[in-house]
């Protein structure tokens, strides 16, 4: 498993080699960041967090860092690093503030990574960039910066930015764990999975007495279609440590990829009842209702969602609302019922201003992109253009590639209906990690008599083996029909 900032995308225009604002800083006279504090408990505590977040303990690193500040109210990254990797939006709003009135007391690194961390989740992306690559200019050998800025740019589908850092960091520490892991999905991701499998191995060597080793070998041999190597690793990891939930998670995951939705459901069972954290717990509850999906089961899909809506709304979890609608909206036969929880979703995203502006950001483009094609569909080109127009103004605002890959999916799939094929391909190649874009592609890429293109879209469209929705609506049918010539 790995985690990133922005909460499952290439950053187009920029580039980690060089600060996006070329203020030229100077390499500081310590290669660590050094962290502001008068208490030695408070320090050991932020350092416990630290190195839980690196082997993926995320609720054990929150739970350190809320210890930290206990200990020193104003030991600033910590509550900067409780805004980062936290579930409950009250508490991340409340950190990030607290965080960001410290920050004029710090040495100069700790207020840029303050500002890296406010700035992307306050939807000032481009500002939140430029920090981050001025605290890696002025720390260049802190492993430990370069891994968390590779993992955050990997959320953000930089794989190649992050590989680079990622070879930084293993050049100061050939055997970097947290390095290891983020290298093997950059690997992975790129369907190298000979070199991802080899680097697994040494990270497991590393930490055998770790579970997210196991775990994350698991979801790269299910990424790979080794639906059984994937299990057995999620089982060593759980035999390790029975706690560690995304190795449950990832044996529902893994076995509704398989085809096997009861065993799927009594697995995420298992997760939903032992979830550290709300946020979790829905997160969990909405893999569980995809596999009603995958089994055809619709009723009993859009009951569960539902429900999952109405508990996340009593619970002030907007985001997860938000998400359990569009969800809802996404396998809907009627275009005008899928419109309708579109709409319900981007009524739960305005309730309370507790959601920060990125997330928010990211899942209107998410509900923007299906109210685009589901309005063309349905006859509604003014709501159509509407929303692709919303898109576009988030376009221009914003270096976040969740957006740009919203936007491009939906103006390549109007102008796919338009038939319009070679002006459909310049936007669908912007969104190529979505199966219902890759769908189009291979049809876009056949209508251009384009062959090579075509059998690379199409085997990566088959290969997909994520559990989404996208991926249960798009590649078992897919996997079904005929490839295309």
């Amino acid at each position: 498993m790995r985690r990133s900032m922005c909460a499952v995308l290439i950053i187009v225009g920029v580039s980690v080699a060089a600060p996006l604002y070329a203020h030229h800083l100077k390499p500081a006279d310590t290669d660590l960041m050094p962290v502001t504090t008068s208490s030695a408990e408070a320090r050991a505590l932020y350092e416990k967090g630290m190195a839980d977040y690196e082997n993926l303990y995320l609720d054990r690193s929150n739970d350190d860092w809320r210890a930290a500040v206990k200990a020193d109210p104003n030991l600033a990254v910590a509550w900067a690093w409780i805004a980062f990797n936290g579930s409950d939006p009250k508490e991340v709003s409340e950190a990030r503030e607290k965080a960001k009135a410290l920050a004029t007391k710090l040495t100069p690194g700790e207020q840029l990574m303050i500002a890296w961390i406010a700035k992307v989740q306050e939807g000032d992306f481009i500002g939140g960039i430029s920090a981050m690559n001025d605290l890696l200019e002025v720390y260049p050998k802190d492993k430990h910066l370069l891994y968390l800025a590779a993992n955050w740019l990997m959320g953000e589908d930089g794989d190649e930015q992050a590989q680079r850092l990622l070879e930084k960091a293993l050049a100061l520490d050939k055997n970097f764990p947290a390095a290891l892991n983020d290298l093997a999905y950059v690997d992975a991701r790129d369907r190298q999975f000979h070199k991802a499998f080899a680097i697994m191995d040494r990270y497991v060597a590393l930490l055998p007495k770790e579970p997210n080793p196991h775990d994350s070998y698991g979801e790269l041999l299910r990424m790979a279609g080794n639906f059984e190597g994937s299990l057995k690793q999620y089982r060593a990891a759980l035999k390790i440590d029975p706690g560690f939930i995304t190795s449950q998670v990832g044996l529902g995951d893994t076995y509704a990829l398989m085809g096997n939705q009861e065993q799927a459901r009594i697995e995420y069972d298992k997760a939903i009842r032992y979830a550290q954290n709300e946020a979790d717990r829905l997160t969990y509850s909405m893999q569980k209702a995809m596999t009603w999906v995958r089994d055809g089961k619709f009723d009993e899909a859009d009951k569960l969602f539902r429900e999952i809506a109405q508990s996340a709304q009593a619970k002030d979890q907007d985001l997860q609302e938000a998400q359990a609608y569009r969800h809802l909206a996404e396998y809907q036969a009627d275009d005008k019922v899928a419109l309708k929880y579109l709409g319900d979703a981007e009524e739960s995203l305005g309730q309370r201003e507790l959601i920060s502006k990125g997330d928010k950001d990211e899942e209107l483009s998410r509900i923007l992109r299906n109210r685009t094609v589901r309005a063309s569909r349905a006859g509604n080109r003014e709501l159509a253009d509407k929303s692709l127009k919303q898109l576009e103004a988030m376009v221009a605002g914003s270096h976040n590639h969740v957006i740009q890959s919203s936007y491009n999916g939906a103006a390549g799939t109007l102008l796919m209906d338009q038939k319009k094929f070679d002006e459909a391909i310049s936007y669908l190649e912007g969104d190529q990690d979505n199966p219902f874009t890759m769908e189009l592609l291979v049809q876009a890429y056949y209508q251009t008599n384009q062959p090579d293109k075509l059998a690379e879209a199409e085997a990566k469209l088959r290969g997909t083996n994520v559990a989404t929705m996208e991926q249960a609506l798009v590649v078992p049918a897919a996997r079904l029909r005929r490839p295309e010539m």
